[in-house]
């Protein structure tokens, strides 16, 4: 099966060729990588310019900052994989985790791979306690309403087959995308694993984007596509 990797991109001028690199080598005979620079304003463009293009299927430019969801939506239409996956530009998340979701839909087992940040015996850098707990309340909120047995809904590491996220009409721009992308996935009777996998998390200072007023939208995207669209798609 040829394996998409979608990458996208805002301000990751210290990290995005690492992972270009480290995504190229993990063992994966069909694989094509599609990075998505969001407007990014601290060099990344010039070096994905210089250095990344080579080593990538395309590198996809927005002219300013849209969000995750978009640079998703961008990365996906590019794709043309059997399988897609989302993989993060820093270094918190290791492609060499790849491979093990990958032989979950090879061997005709799932539809979707959700990777959990807090299931098996993978390392996991100690940091915020309270990020922690808002993970796990945002899971268990949304398996609330999913009816599913999640242990990581926030994770960047989700695998589809490509007929599963092209039936997906992605609407949330930041990080709503996760409980949106969940919420339709459990709509759709898809077979759906967790497997663990290892995170290396950023602190602040490292330069982790995501705060307080994600969390937020991330409660409202749970009731608005578990709630108010049950229907859509």
């Amino acid at each position: 099966m040829k394996l998409s990797v979608i990458i996208p991109c805002y301000n990751e001028e210290a990290t995005i060729l690492d992972i270009v690199s480290q995504v190229n080598a993990i063992p994966v005979s069909d694989l094509e990588v599609i990075v998505v620079d969001d407007g990014s304003i601290d060099g990344s463009r010039e070096l994905l310019e210089t250095s990344v293009e080579p080593l990538v299927k395309k590198v996809v430019y927005h002219q300013a900052n849209l969000g995750k969801g978009a640079a998703l939506n961008s990365g996906f239409s590019e794709a043309t994989g059997d399988v897609l996956v989302v993989q993060d530009a820093d270094l918190e998340y290791d492609p060499r985790n790849l491979p093990g979701m990958l032989a979950l839909i090879e061997d005709g087992k799932a539809d979707v791979v959700f990777g959990s940040r807090f299931m098996g015996g993978n390392p996991h850098r100690v940091l915020y306690f309270w990020h922690y707990v808002g993970n796990k309340f945002l899971t268990l909120l949304s398996n609330m309403f999913t009816n599913l047995n999640l242990t990581d809904m926030e994770t960047c590491y989700k695998m589809f087959r490509r007929e599963v996220i092209a039936s997906i009409d992605i609407e949330e721009k930041r990080f709503g995308v996760e409980p949106e992308i969940t919420a339709k996935i459990a709509r759709g009777k898809h077979r759906i694993y967790e497997i663990g996998i290892s995170y290396f998390g950023r602190t602040y200072a490292e330069g982790k984007k995501i705060g307080w007023q994600d969390g937020l939208r991330a409660v409202y995207a749970i009731m608005k596509y578990n709630l108010l669209r049950r229907t859509r798609v």
